[in-house]
């Protein structure tokens, strides 16, 4: 079902990253910037993130001797410096997600390059090197992203949805390639758990397992065909004590299978980048942006009868 599968390392059925957005408070800040302060409720809620959920992740990745991804916008590497180390400590990557959770689509290309320099900066600081990752505040990937990106180094990108493995980006300026390794709005944990009025996002909360379910199937899918088993979630959602709990012990469970390949996602693009640049593989490539221009508003019928003389 999956019409070119990539080659996993040492026969692996899949691979797997269970992927973490540290976006603690900055979301309230950046929707908030005259009175973001004064929301004490909405800020202890995504400040558990770092200081109560973080510590608890890195613990069970210690146990099962695993490496994976947290995407920190820079504001909270700064602001919480203490859940960082513990990343760093386990061995984890930290990537790029931002200076503060702004949005690159209300961005002019300066202001998305000089965002991106802040956030790389930062994280060059606390971690000793450069981000190789980035991924999009709400996946908006905008028509400049991607050659920001390369022209700054950047192995991969994981803010776009398309496809079910990772594939090639390719610049429409230069000609250039970054690895995209997709996620979805399926296997992000926003539609399942988050409910906040301050964040203007009101889900119907379901229990830890039938919320769960959703990543249960599409690991099983990933694990059938030779796919990427890429969870997008949060710390403050996911990491609460009881999803965490059911996400522990499913890990636990296909851990024991000893045919699914943990790692980081720079892991898994260099694996990519390699087979790539070997021979070895050959990928779907997507030119980016994808259109050129905008492509119109719909006509009324009438004016399409006019256009077709």
């Amino acid at each position: 079902m999956i019409q070119n599968p990539i080659p996993w390392p040492n026969g692996a059925k899949c691979a797997a990253c269970l992927t973490f957005d540290m976006d603690a408070d900055s979301l309230i800040h950046v929707d908030y910037p005259n009175d973001g302060n004064s929301r004490v409720s909405a800020i202890s809620m995504l400040r558990y993130g770092p200081t109560v959920a973080v510590p608890r992740i890195v613990s069970t990745y210690r146990k099962l001797g695993i490496h994976q991804t947290f995407f920190v916008p820079a504001w909270c590497i700064e602001q919480y410096p203490q859940a960082v180390e513990t990343m760093l400590k386990g061995g984890h990557e930290v990537a790029h997600h931002s200076y503060i959770h702004e949005n690159p689509l209300n961005q002019t290309r300066e202001d998305e390059a000089f965002w991106l320099d802040a956030g790389i900066e930062v994280i060059e600081r606390f971690t000793g090197k450069r981000p190789r990752g980035w991924r999009a505040p709400l996946y908006n990937f905008s028509g400049n992203s991607l050659d920001l990106l390369l022209e700054r180094g950047f192995l991969y990108d994981a803010s776009l949805m398309g496809d079910d493995i990772p594939y090639v980006i390719k610049s429409r300026v230069d000609g250039r390639t970054l690895i995209e390794i997709p996620g979805h709005w399926g296997v992000d944990d926003w539609p399942q758990w988050v409910q906040s009025f301050d964040l203007n996002y009101m889900m119907p909360v379901r229990s830890p397992r039938q919320g769960f379910e959703i990543y249960k199937q599409e690991f099983e899918a990933a694990h059938a065909y030779g796919g990427l088993w890429l969870p997008v979630v949060h710390p403050f959602a996911t990491g609460r004590l009881a999803r965490w709990h059911v996400f522990a012990e499913f890990l636990e469970k296909i851990m024991a299978q000893g045919d699914v390949w943990f790692a980081p996602l720079e892991e898994i693009a260099a694996h990519v980048r390699g087979l790539i640049d070997q021979g070895k593989y050959s990928p779907r490539v997507e030119l980016i942006p994808q259109y050129q221009e905008p492509v119109g508003r719909v006509l009324p019928r009438s004016w399409s009868r006019q256009l077709k003389k």
